[in-house]
């Protein structure tokens, strides 16, 4: 009873929104950077840049979590949450700099397509996030949910087709290893991003 009388920590929503628009900023410069083909060093710069901001973000999260009595949703759901934004921006770093160090040179059709996918999976879940701020408004944060679960599907399919062209076309083995691990990190950024979709579905069901 007394936990629904004082009032709750409202600033946990803006560092949430704070959070997510830098993993939409990372997957937004990922889209934009695979589409140009090489990754030079300013392009992953400005990764890293985005990556050391959303760390800072996440550090501010459960810093403020340590130190609040009352929270708007359970601390192990705000702790969980901020972890695995936090990972869609790390994955997201490590592709482009795997990228990198790999020497791609020129554009790839089927990272650019994965690219694509993974920025409008996390533009969802930026919806669905931001839509915590008022549970009321459910069905913004359903939505949103289920664009990411089918997203993920897409990215399961995409993974598998991909690979099995990869195999099927290619004689170099080390080729093969090299796009095999960037394409399997990139369909993990989706995993990633269905596993944010969870946890914010959970919180709807034990608030609403």
């Amino acid at each position: 009873m007394l936990k629904r009388l004082l009032p709750r920590d409202s600033n946990f929503f803006d560092l949430f929104d704070k959070q997510i628009n830098y993993a939409i900023e990372a997957a937004s410069h990922f889209r934009e950077t695979v589409g140009r083909g090489a990754v030079d060093d300013v392009s992953l710069q400005r990764m890293h840049d985005i990556e050391h901001l959303g760390d800072g973000i996440a550090h501010d999260i459960i810093e403020r979590l340590n130190k609040t009595f009352i929270t708007p949703f359970d601390r192990e759901d705000i702790h969980t949450l901020t972890v695995q934004i936090d990972d869609i921006i790390d994955m997201i770093y490590t592709i482009m700099n795997r990228v990198k160090v790999y020497k791609v040179d020129r554009p790839d059709k089927n990272l650019i397509e994965f690219a694509a996918v993974i920025h409008q999976s996390v533009q969802s879940v930026g919806r669905a996030v931001n839509g915590m701020r008022d549970l009321k408004h459910s069905k913004i944060i359903t939505d949103a949910c289920v664009e990411v679960n089918r997203l993920e599907n897409v990215g399961d399919a995409m993974r598998d087709d991909t690979l099995g062209e990869l195999l099927d076309g290619a004689h170099d083995p080390i080729y093969v290893i090299k796009w095999k691990e960037i394409y399997q990190d990139a369909e993990t950024v989706l995993d990633i991003c269905e596993d944010v979709a969870h946890v914010v579905s959970s919180i709807l069901v034990k608030h609403t």
